[in-house]
């Protein structure tokens, strides 16, 4: 059986790591990668030439939409195996009518997020960020002994996990072996399937109310646009910590960055909208907020896994086998 031909497209800078020594090894040994270097664009004769011969493209970070005019010359292309997330904004309706399979490594790239809301959960709940505030400040213990004995740590809390997506559920899982109370929000489950992760259904602002700290994990839609406004902001206990790892546009930032104003909440935000925050947003500056630049998902060595997952699915589609990670058009509706 001839080896399949296999194309990338990404942009190297921001794929660093993705294809490790060991993927590319086991790449060569299913297919021949047509050409080491990763397609940036589709439209010159070297992209040309190397889609004419591509059955499997890797995509990932930077890959230019794939549309019909990328079709037209890729004849032969029977796979894109997307070695990152989201494939919105990247695979187009064309694809899919063409009958083109498509894969993703969104599981990956959930695990390094699950584990960095893991930890920002422990250190909300620590108020880690208020005591290295307050000691670096003041180069005195003078504010921070008061406050071990304030209501603070981790033992009992109650966390309210918004979306039971893959991240959202990871999350859970990893919350397991502490004693979290954990309360769910999803529209998509019922109270049978809330309890059997592990966590209580509750509508959202309930789930406002009575939670000490709140991850959202749902995935941004055009319904779940702010989803989080003033009324759920409102409803938050004094000192509890809003933490978003997921899409910035799940939250009113003006009703957010409000309330965060008043000094009566704190946040822990890795995704704004727009992406990266004016100059002059508070986002910046208020000391309540811990600002990271989308930081949470696969970074550095983390990124092999994005690589080593798509290698995955293309060994499995050389064997005829099914995928675990194909997704259709109707999933890019409930997916981030």
């Amino acid at each position: 059986m001839t080896k399949p031909g296999i194309a990338l497209a990404m942009q190297p800078f921001r794929t660093e790591h993705v294809l490790a020594e060991d993927s590319l090894r086991r790449l060569g040994e299913i297919g021949r990668l047509i050409d080491p270097q990763p397609l940036q664009r589709f439209d010159d004769d070297r992209a040309r030439s190397v889609l004419a011969q591509a059955e499997v493209l890797i995509t990932g970070w930077g890959c230019p939409p794939i549309g019909p005019s990328v079709l037209a010359v890729a004849p032969k292309l029977e796979l894109i195996a997307h070695a990152a997330g989201t494939v919105k904004g990247i695979v187009e309706d064309a694809v899919f009518d063409a009958g083109i399979v498509v894969t993703h490594a969104a599981e990956a790239n959930s695990v390094p997020v699950a584990e960095f809301t893991l930890a920002a959960i422990i250190f909300a709940g620590k108020q880690v960020f208020r005591f290295r505030d307050h000691y670096v400040a003041d180069r005195d213990r003078d504010r921070t002994y008061p406050m071990q004995s304030l209501a603070i740590g981790n033992y009992r809390r109650t966390v309210g996990i918004v979306g039971a997506s893959r991240i959202g559920r990871r999350v859970i899982e990893l919350l397991r072996p502490f004693s979290y109370r954990v309360l769910l929000f999803d529209p998509t489950l019922d109270a049978a399937e809330a309890q059997a992760l592990g966590t209580t259904k509750v509508d959202l602002l309930e789930l406002m109310r009575q939670s000490d700290i709140v991850s959202l994990h749902a995935p941004s839609l055009p319904a779940t646009r702010n989803m989080i406004g003033g009324e759920q902001l409102a409803c938050m206990k004094a000192g509890a910590t809003l933490i978003n790892t997921a899409r910035g546009a799940l939250v009113d930032e003006d009703a957010l960055l409000a309330t965060l104003a008043s000094g009566r909440i704190d946040a822990i935000i890795d995704v704004t909208d727009p992406e990266i925050p004016g100059r002059g947003s508070a986002f910046y500056d208020l000391p309540n907020v811990f600002l990271t630049p989308h930081i949470a998902g696969a970074v550095g060595l983390e990124r092999g896994r994005l690589g080593a997952m798509a290698v995955d699915e293309i060994e499995r589609f050389a064997r005829g086998e099914p995928l675990l990670y194909r997704i259709g058009r109707r999933d890019l509706d409930l997916i981030a």
